[in-house]
C-alpha cells in the first residue's frame, strides 16, 4: 500500500511539471530589451505568445511600462487610458487568457516614435500558434526561451521515468 501511494505522488508530480514546462518566457525585444531602437513589430511577428508564457520587459530607467486597454490607445499612443504601469526595469507579466494586450513606453515621445507592442496571446492547447495578423509560429524568435517540443519531451520524460521508478519500488 505505501508503494502505491509513492507511485501516485510521483505520477502527479510529472504531470504538473508537464505543465509548467509548457510555459514559455519572453524578453520583450530579444536581447535588446526594452529599448527604442528595436523594431518590435517585427520582432513580435516571429514570436508565439500562449496563454501560461510570461513576457518580460528588460529596460533602463529611461523607459516604463504601460498596459492599454484598447486598440484604440494602441494606435493612437493614449496613455492616459493605461490600465496597468510597470516601471522596476524587470517587469515580468503573465499571460493568463486568449486575446490581444497592448504595452506602449510611458516616456513621453517614446510611443510615437515606436516604442510599443501588440500582443496576441491564444491557446495553450493550439497546434498553430498563429492567428490572424499574429504572425507565425517559427519558435527560432530571439528572446524566447527554448521551443515548446523540447520542454514537452523534458516533462514528459520525467513522468514516464517517474512512473518506471514508482514501478520499480512497488515490485
Amino acid at each position: 500500500m505505501k508503494m502505491q501511494a509513492v507511485l501516485v505522488i510521483l505520477v502527479f508530480s510529472g504531470l504538473i511539471s508537464v505543465k509548467t514546462t509548457l510555459a514559455a518566457q519572453h524578453v520583450i525585444g530579444g536581447s535588446q530589451g526594452w529599448e527604442q531602437s528595436v523594431d518590435f513589430d517585427s520582432w513580435s511577428s516571429d514570436q508565439s505568445f500562449k496563454v501560461g508564457d510570461q513576457i518580460v520587459f528588460k529596460y533602463s530607467g529611461l523607459h516604463s511600462v504601460v498596459e492599454l486597454g484598447s486598440e484604440t490607445a494602441y494606435k493612437s499612443c493614449d496613455l492616459g487610458t493605461s490600465v496597468n504601469s510597470l516601471s522596476s526595469g524587470n517587469d515580468v507579466v503573465k499571460l493568463s487568457k486568449t486575446g490581444t494586450r497592448y504595452f506602449a513606453c510611458g516616456t513621453v515621445g517614446h510611443c510615437e516614435q515606436g516604442m510599443k507592442i501588440k500582443v496576441n496571446v491564444v491557446s495553450s492547447d493550439s497546434k498553430s500558434a498563429s492567428s490572424p495578423g499574429s504572425g507565425s509560429d517559427s519558435g527560432s524568435g530571439s528572446g524566447s526561451s527554448s521551443g515548446h517540443g523540447f520542454r514537452a519531451s523534458v516533462g514528459y520524460i520525467f513522468v514516464v521515468g517517474s512512473l518506471a521508478i514508482g514501478l520499480f519500488w512497488a515490485y
